[in-house]
């Protein structure tokens, strides 16, 4: 265990999103950060999605503000606010995480897809030649979905309520693979089931995924971190399935978070 200490010395980082309760980077990071001998801090900041710019554009203000966090629904807008940006965010259009360049400009990343598979991989999931649906085409499911591709699965299925937004990520997503389609809450003979939706966290639809749909063999996954076991998550493993939740996802991820933050 190590202490957070604040002083005005103390480096900030924000996380922000509407809403806000549900995140684990306040917590997990400023001890990650206190863990790695860094002077540095992760507070959250709820906004809403009409106030966004102004308030980025605010924060260029702020001397000892070092980088951003970023959670639904900003991972597509905050893209705009960072002057450079990685390949792997350049082709979602969408960041989750943001630092500063030297000259006080945002650089932007996008890390949820590694942070998922690296957790899958730590349960000793194979995406070699699987075939896998994700539900929610916002950032985390953008990122999901490339990152599955990347790691090798054979077919994606992408399904979202809105069917724009779908299309606009098979489309991103075809470069990859040429096996990438729309898909449906059916996951009847898919091996690799990830929820990258707000269904199962509280005030949203309970899952985006048909449960009964589910078989034992399948891998299931959910980004969702609040409540830690969703109930597709609880469901599949009542199967037996091999599952990763919101907040082992999130451990994977908090790593790859602190080593951009610090500029690795």
């Amino acid at each position: 265990m190590h202490d957070i200490r604040i002083s005005g010395a103390t480096r900030l980082n924000l996380i922000i999103g509407d809403p806000i309760a549900q995140v684990k980077s306040p917590s997990g990071l400023s001890k990650a950060f206190a863990a790695a001998g860094i002077d540095a801090i992760v507070a959250p900041a709820q906004i809403g999605a009409d106030r966004l710019s102004a308030f980025l554009d605010a924060l260029g203000a702020v001397g000892n503000l070092d980088g951003i966090v970023v959670t639904l629904p900003h991972k597509f807008a905050c893209l705009a606010h960072c002057s450079s940006i990685s390949e792997r965010a350049r082709r979602l259009q969408a960041v989750n995480v943001m630092r500063r360049n030297p000259d006080r400009s945002w650089h932007g990343d996008m890390l949820d897809g590694i942070g998922f598979v690296e957790a899958a991989h730590r349960k000793g999931c194979d995406f070699l030649g699987r075939r896998a649906l994700v539900t929610g085409a916002g950032g985390a499911g953008s990122a999901i979905a490339e990152a599955l591709l990347e790691a090798g699965v054979h077919s994606l299925r992408v399904h979202d309520e809105d069917p724009g937004r779908r299309d606009a990520l098979i489309s991103k997503l075809r470069p990859i693979s040429p096996n990438v389609t729309a898909g449906s809450a059916d996951a009847t003979g898919l091996d690799v089931i990830v929820n990258a939706s707000p269904a199962g966290m509280r005030g949203f639809a309970e899952s985006a995924i048909d449960l009964g749909s589910l078989s034992a063999q399948a891998f299931v996954g959910c980004a969702v971190t609040e409540p830690a076991i969703t109930p597709l998550i609880a469901h599949a493993r009542e199967l037996g399935c091999m599952t990763v939740s919101g907040s082992e996802m999130y451990e994977a991820l908090e790593g790859r978070m602190l080593r951009f933050l610090t500029g690795g």
